[in-house]
């Protein structure tokens, strides 16, 4: 399946979550949408792994994400669901000191299925954030430190269940391959192919963390973002104008 083939079937999923108001059915197509792309992905690295011939474009490449202007509260976890979705699809980050920009390595179809991703949670994060501050619930606690722990929490629970998505559809094509298909193999080639590529190409140096012990702690605002996270809908990317960061290429 061509990369343009792969984000429009995901796509479709995306709307299909984002179209109903029953939060097991966006579950669904969520991780319907998460399980196409592992697929995808699986599919083309088992194709690689038999093109004795690569093309510079099936090889890993980097690009550079801006999440927000330096200095803008808040950037560390926006950069932190970045790092999940991307952990979830085969894709590395390194992220500036300030947390304004991330820079990813992976297969393009790897990158472009972490952009989409990120293109419509971003924005359901937001606003699921926003409605709960609107509610005062978060009173007395700081609104800062509200929203950090909220979208921590939210950035956190879309990790877990991408990674379970991821998962489930490793162990389908596993299960279903045939004995020449060598996944398994293909796999674990791609993983070293980036592996290599990303140690000649960072530069980084240190240790990243999403949250800090001076920003405070809400047990509240955690336990609200999580529930925010279990139930967001995934959107497809062009249909969220309003997405707070672009992604640079």
């Amino acid at each position: 399946m061509s990369d343009d083939k792969m984000l429009a079937r995901i796509a479709a999923l995306l709307r299909q979550a984002e179209g109903t108001d029953n939060a097991h059915e966006a579950e669904a197509f969520m991780a319907a949408a998460q399980r196409l792309a592992t697929a995808t992905s699986i599919d083309l690295a088992v194709a690689r792994s038999h093109t004795a011939k690569r093309e510079a474009s099936q090889a890993p490449t980097q690009r550079t994400i801006t999440i927000g202007e330096a200095g803008s509260k808040g950037l560390r976890t926006y950069v932190q669901l970045f790092a999940v979705i991307a952990a979830a699809n085969d894709v590395r980050c390194d992220v500036a000191s300030n947390s304004a920009f991330v820079y990813a390595y992976g297969f393009a179809e790897d990158l472009d299925t972490t952009h989409a991703l990120y293109a419509s949670l971003v924005v359901q994060m937001v606003r699921a954030c926003d409605a709960y501050l609107s509610t005062g619930a978060h009173k007395p606690t700081p609104t800062i430190t509200a929203r950090l722990n909220f979208q921590l929490a939210f950035g956190a629970r879309i990790g877990q269940r991408l990674a379970a998505a991821r998962e489930e559809a490793q162990k389908e094509a596993q299960a279903t391959e045939s004995p020449s298909a060598g996944t398994a193999i293909a796999l674990r080639n791609k993983e070293l192919e980036l592996v290599d590529h990303y140690r000649q190409t960072s530069k980084a140096r240190g240790t990243w963390y999403a949250s800090r012990a001076s920003a405070g702690y809400s047990s509240a605002a955690r336990r609200a973002g999580d529930r925010a996270g279990k139930h967001a809908r995934l959107g497809a990317s062009q249909e969220l104008p309003g997405a707070r960061t672009p992604l640079k290429r």
